[in-house]
This record gives structure tokens, C-alpha cells and sequence, in this order.
């Protein structure tokens, strides 16, 4: 959903994404940065109780993830390898949050079945990503599904930061929806492939 954004992201960013090239800094190194501060950021913050401020922090970070795409483009130096990083790392990162999260709730607030879900949508966001790595080394097209990363991180981190505000019931509601999309987007990529596998055997059966 959050996807279609990306378009108005690359305006505000082009500014600040052209100070940097002119600074001889790459885009591979504003990947490691970015990703290196959201690690920090979620296993120092999170698990101590500083949400909304381990929320406000991460955003900070965060921006660098179309920040380096958009020096990439700017500067002509667009790549597989680079494309390879971003999405390992983002991976990285992305499971340094939920990790985070569920550090959060076996901690302060000890609660094991919001543990318990922070760890299934990690999981599952994993999962999704890798469904469409795996199903386009196959030659299989798998877009789409009800929560991509940029939903998930817009949950998690709403959640988190009104919990922080005091507001207690939001980070268990998010943690809820995050595990119910997740298993939703899992099962939706599946299916998005045995259609495609399905339809290319009816074919070969056809000739």
C-alpha cells in the first residue's frame, strides 16, 4: 500500500541524496549506516521500554533505505550488487525491530503471547520476502499481497510509539494485526505461485 509514496519519497530526498554524493559518500555505505543504526537503535531502545523514543530514532535511519536507491540512480551506479545488499540488510533490520519488540515484552513487560506474536511477524516478514526471492529465481512473478515492508514498518512503529506514549493497548493491537497480515501476505505469495505452477503444467499438457 505504502508503496505507491515512493514516487513523492524521491522528491523530498533528492536534495539531501545529491549533498551526499558531492560529500563522497557512496550508497552502499548510507545502506550499512542506516542499517547498523537500526540494529542499534532496536535492541538498545526497545528492549529497555524507550519506544517512542527508539521510534523516533529509527525513523531518522529508515529514510535511508530510499535514500541510497535514490543516490544510486542519481549518480549512475544503480547495480545487482547493490540491489543484493539493500535487500539483505533489510532483512537484517528488519528482524532487529521485531526482535526488539519481542526482547520489549519479555523484559520490562514480561508478556510471552505478545513475545509470542512480535516473533510470528518477524517470522512471517521474513518469509514474504523470501517467497518472492525464491519464486522469481523459479521464473515465477510474485508481487503483491495485503502487508508489504513498508506496512509492517508502519505498524510496528506506530504501535510502539504510542505504547510509549502511555497508549498500552497499541503495541499488542499492532503485534495482532502484523501476525494476522503476515500469515495472510505468506499464504497469498504461495498461492500466487501454485497458480502460476498449475497454470504452466495445464500448458505443457496443452501442446
Amino acid at each position: 500500500m505504502l508503496e505507491h509514496l515512493r514516487s513523492r519519497w524521491t522528491k523530498v530526498l533528492s536534495p539531501a541524496a545529491a549533498r551526499l554524493l558531492k560529500a563522497n559518500i557512496t550508497p552502499d555505505m548510507v545502506t550499512w549506516i542506516g542499517t547498523i543504526g537500526v540494529v542499534v537503535v532496536s535492541l538498545v531502545c526497545f528492549p529497555r521500554g524507550w519506544l517512542w523514543q527508539g521510534t523516533l530514532l529509527l525513523l531518522v535511519f529508515i529514510f535511508s533505505d530510499s535514500l541510497d536507491g535514490i543516490m544510486a540512480r542519481m549518480s549512475k551506479t544503480s547495480s545487482s550488487w547493490g540491489a543484493f545488499l539493500d535487500s539483505c540488510l533489510d532483512r537484517i533490520a528488519d528482524g532487529a525491530v521485531m526482535g526488539g519488540l519481542a526482547l520489549y515484552y519479555v523484559g520490562k513487560d514480561y508478556n510471552t503471547l505478545w513475545a509470542t506474536l512480535a516473533i510470528v511477524a518477524l517470522v512471517c516478514g521474513q518469509v514474504t520476502s523470501y517467497t518472492k526471492a525464491r519464486g522469481e529465481s523459479l521464473g515465477f512473478t510474485v508481487d503483491g499481497g495485503l502487508a508489504g515492508r513498508s506496512d509492517r514498518l508502519l505498524v510496528g512503529l506506530l504501535g510502539a510509539f504510542l505504547t510509549g506514549l502511555s497508549i498500552g493497548w497499541a503495541l499488542p493491537v499492532a503485534l495482532i494485526v502484523l501476525a494476522i497480515a503476515g500469515i495472510i501476505t505468506v499464504g497469498q505469495r504461495m498461492t500466487l505461485v501454485r497458480g502460476q505452477v498449475v497454470a504452466d503444467a495445464h500448458q505443457d499438457e496443452t501442446k
